[in-house]
């Protein structure tokens, strides 16, 4: 469940003992096979806006001031952290957990920055939409996206003029990796995407007489290619399989990957036309993905731990924009990624800052405790926002945290302490650590004891529940 999703549910903890690994993947991709609602948070005047105008040259039409442009900025910055949580909250609340699972792992691959709101709603639904379906429909339809057409600047690719910004990215990062073409491959492939564009509704654009319709080489084919003849030419080559199933093993399965059941997982993989479900149940159903060496050895991405936490402990959260603040504290702020190769993983998660505080995140949930931390100045990542504060307010203070921060939450218990109804007083401690570790705690239990309030049944559960989601351990699964 932590693999394939973001942790059990409090009210799934009994029922899962009762699924084989085959029955349970199963159950996970039948609740994923539905298509996903489209996610609209865009603000009423931004749609207004966009309605009257189709492209570059009707919005200079415009007569938009200074303030009234910085305005609209400032509404679609506003609207991308509302999309980030009505996202967050569907990563909690969905019975889809396979899909926003991969449609998480598609986001970080296909990373773009983008402050248009429009764009990045219109991405996100191809990536929730594709997140399980065929990897080379995502790569076509993403190529054609507005946000990554505008991050990679293929609307200034033009023939004569060749940018060669997404020719690189799409060999280097989303199919083939480094090392696997050549610069002469870039250059040609950018020849080939030449009239690719959008509007500013979204809409791709195919600008016949910007693209350069001579004949290219690319990977040692020749051709009057097009865009989609090199995305073709790219996925006939097995190193795209490989390169693309070694990336889901290292988010899956372990950080540190398994050449043997690469290759043999990348060969079915592209044998089988590059079915991403086909991918996931070779890896789910398989014996050695249950390997000790497997069991615990990944470290939860800080959207896993937030969306984990909240699905064993479910809460109403009154202020929900602290989340976008814990986002930040933590390392991966959704639609903000640090480049364009998205966020590194494994142990890059953790430093001496983030790990004091991924541990103390159950207990200031749990008791409304207060954090004060100054998020890292990273203008670059941004794109501007550090001097914009949640409310969309310019405070040029670059990100100064004014004042103490709590996570408003209160958590319902009900479901959670259900689970334990039949448990012997002295079975709950291990059977508290069963529901919510991954691999034994190395907290001497005289220490854990110390912290634990015995006043209760229940408050015993609730208080030794804390302190072991406290530990380094459950920062693994």
């Amino acid at each position: 469940m932590w693999r394939a999703g973001f942790g059990p549910m409090a009210e799934d903890l009994d029922q899962l003992q009762h699924f084989s690994q085959k029955s349970l993947f199963k159950a996970l991709l039948k609740s994923s096979a539905s298509t996903p609602d489209y996610i609209d948070v865009a603000d009423s005047s931004l749609k207004g806006l966009m309605m009257g105008v189709g492209d570059v040259v009707n919005m200079q039409k415009m007569d938009l001031s200074d303030e009234q442009k910085k305005q609209l900025r400032q509404q679609s910055q506003k609207d991308i952290k509302s999309l980030n949580l009505s996202w967050l909250n569907e990563m909690v609340n969905s019975n889809a957990q396979l899909r926003e699972k991969m449609s998480l792992f598609w986001h970080g691959h296909f990373a773009t920055r983008n402050l248009n709101i429009f764009y990045q709603q219109l991405l996100l639904d191809v990536i929730r939409k594709n997140a399980l379906g065929n990897f080379g429909d995502l790569l076509r339809e993403v190529s054609k996206t507005a946000a990554m057409i505008n991050f990679l600047n293929n609307n200034q690719n033009k023939k004569d003029h060749p940018n060669e910004n997404f020719a690189r990215e799409v060999m280097e990062l989303f199919t083939m990796g480094r090392g696997n073409y050549s610069e002469t491959d870039v250059k040609e492939a950018a020849r080939a995407f030449t009239g690719w564009g959008a509007n500013l509704r979204g809409n791709f654009v195919f600008r016949k007489f910007q693209h350069d319709d001579g004949t290219k080489t690319v990977l040692n084919q020749h051709g009057n290619f097009d865009g989609d003849d090199v995305l073709n030419i790219l996925l006939e080559q097995k190193q795209t399989a490989y390169f693309i199933t070694k990336k889901i093993y290292r988010y899956l399965v372990n950080d540190i990957a398994d050449e043997s059941n690469v290759k043999w997982l990348s060969n079915r993989f592209y044998n089988n036309n590059y079915d991403i479900k086909l991918l996931l149940e070779d890896i789910f159903t398989s014996d050695w993905f249950y390997d000790i060496k497997n069991i615990g050895s990944h470290i939860k991405s800080p959207i896993e731990l937030i969306a984990g936490i909240r699905r064993i402990l479910p809460m109403e959260i009154q202020n929900e924009e602290s989340q976008l603040l814990l986002q930040r504290l933590l390392g991966q702020l959704l639609f903000y990624p640090p480049n364009v190769a998205g966020w590194p993983g494994g142990m890059n998660w953790i430093d001496s800052s983030t790990l004091m505080f991924r541990l103390r995140i159950p207990q200031i949930v749990y008791s409304a405790d207060e954090f004060q931390m100054k998020p890292k100045d990273d203008d670059d990542q941004m794109m501007g926002m550090r001097d914009f504060n949640e409310n969309g307010i310019d405070t040029k203070s670059r990100l100064k945290v004014k004042g103490a921060q709590m996570i408003n939450a209160k958590i319902n218990w009900d479901a959670y302490l259900k689970k334990f109804n039949d448990t012997p007083r002295e079975k709950l401690p291990a059977a508290i650590a069963l529901s919510l570790l991954q691999t034994p705690s190395s907290i001497n239990d005289d220490i854990l004891n110390k912290y634990i309030d015995i006043s209760s049944r229940e408050s015993f559960i609730k208080t030794m529940t804390i302190q072991l989601m406290s530990t380094p351990e459950y920062q693994l699964c």
